[in-house]
């Protein structure tokens, strides 16, 4: 169960995680599309890293997860538009 504290960090982490998606891929945004892309980011992240089997653990393994995934994310909406 979550706690407001640790909602407020998730939050706080995929902003960052979206933000630095955002400068490694050249792509500048807002908070809200940063923390979207970071929250997402995490959930594709996760997905395609288990695909190969690589798994993030602990706050800085799902940051990169985070990253990863977002950067995922933007490549595709660029491929896509």
């Amino acid at each position: 169960m979550f706690t407001l504290i640790g909602w407020l960090l998730n939050l706080a982490s995929g902003a960052l995680a979206g933000w630095i998606a955002g400068k490694l891929m050249g792509s500048e945004g807002d908070l809200i599309r940063n923390l979207i892309l970071g929250l997402v980011g995490g959930v594709v992240g996760g997905i395609v890293l288990g695909i190969i089997g690589i798994h993030g653990s602990g706050l800085i393994g799902g940051m990169i997860v985070s990253v990863v995934g977002a950067c995922i994310l933007i490549w595709v909406s660029r491929k896509l538009s």
